[in-house]
């Protein structure tokens, strides 16, 4: 099994990235890609817009007999290509950036396989998703679709754009963490990455249930994320938790302005247990801020590099 390496959000400016960004045609997928492009204005990127279509009724067993399956598949097809092509005019009249190019990929998929495939097949650097806005108690943290890419890409970071969210230079970015992982600089480099783009200060934040002085471990990560940082303006914060590890949070992001929240995933990260907090505490999470999930380092496969089925469109 060849391990998981890191592929930079900001590599060099002699690179082209590539970003992914999945789109069902609605305006917050439209607010994702916005964001995205305002992001690497000043970069060269290949954007790869991807729709998946599945049809649910193709799979149902209570289907009619005579159904024409392949016909109903042709129109599902028809309709996620035009449906690409208006999204690549839309965006070419909003973002004339010459450094920025365009392909689409229309596929008959479920959404998190069809990802991990273009992931490993075409190098992406970064996944740009929307998220939804609250729904009451139906909110499951910030959209499922969502959720599950964070739960399932394990070698590509996630970028999750909150609905509606008017991009703002993230000069000030959070990173939450409790200290008890040992992390490698590597994994730590989308973040490092990030805050050098943007001349931004990190500010790293650890939620306690009540505050208590670090163990010698946590002592020893902070020591190490630290030296990690050094070339980086960065701030340790110590909260303590209100009701639950995501509600802590939003009122800490809100309270400093922040304008980025970033988090590593792994066992028993925030990231994790935010994912698993009951409905009743979780509630009050609605994302507000986008929310950079790096995925853990060897959790997945390197990249692989296989033929392209995507329809190249060019600025």
């Amino acid at each position: 099994m060849v391990p998981y390496t890191f592929v930079a959000i900001f590599p060099s400016t002699t690179l082209m990235k590539n970003i992914l960004i999945p789109t069902d045609f609605s305006e917050n997928a439209w607010n994702a890609a916005r964001y995205a492009m305002d992001l690497f204005k000043n970069e060269k990127c290949i954007f790869h817009l991807l729709n998946v279509y599945t049809p649910a009724i193709a799979s149902s067993r209570f289907m009619a007999a005579n159904f024409d399956g392949a016909a109903f598949e042709d129109g599902a097809h028809l309709h996620s290509e035009r449906g690409l092509k208006t999204w690549v005019e839309r965006i070419k009249k909003w973002d004339n950036n010459p450094y920025h190019h365009y392909k689409t990929i229309s596929s008959f998929s479920f959404l998190v396989d069809e990802i991990k495939d273009t992931v490993e097949n075409h190098n992406i650097n970064l996944i740009v998703t929307g998220t939804k806005g609250a729904s009451g108690m139906e909110e499951v943290f910030m959209g499922s679709n969502a959720v599950r890419m964070i739960k399932s890409i394990k070698n590509c970071p996630v970028l999750a754009i909150p609905q509606d969210f008017d991009f703002v230079t993230p000069t000030e970015i959070a990173f939450a963490t409790d200290f008890n992982r040992f992390y490698a600089q590597s994994e730590l480099q989308p973040l490092i990455e990030m805050a050098k783009a943007f001349g931004a200060a990190i500010r790293i934040v650890h939620v306690q249930y009540e505050i208590m002085a670090l163990t010698e471990l946590q002592q020893f990560n902070l020591g190490m994320l630290r030296k990690y940082l050094k070339n980086v303006e960065h701030y340790v914060h110590t909260v303590s938790e209100l009701n639950s590890v995501s509600k802590t949070l939003e009122a800490f992001t809100n309270e400093l302005d922040i304008h980025l929240l970033a988090m590593l995933n792994y066992q028993h990260s925030y990231m994790e247990r935010m994912t698993r907090e009951p409905v009743v505490k979780r509630v009050a999470f609605h994302t507000q801020i986008p929310l950079l999930v790096i995925p853990e380092l060897g959790m997945g496969l390197a990249p692989k590099r296989k033929s392209s089925g995507q329809n190249a469109v060019s600025n």
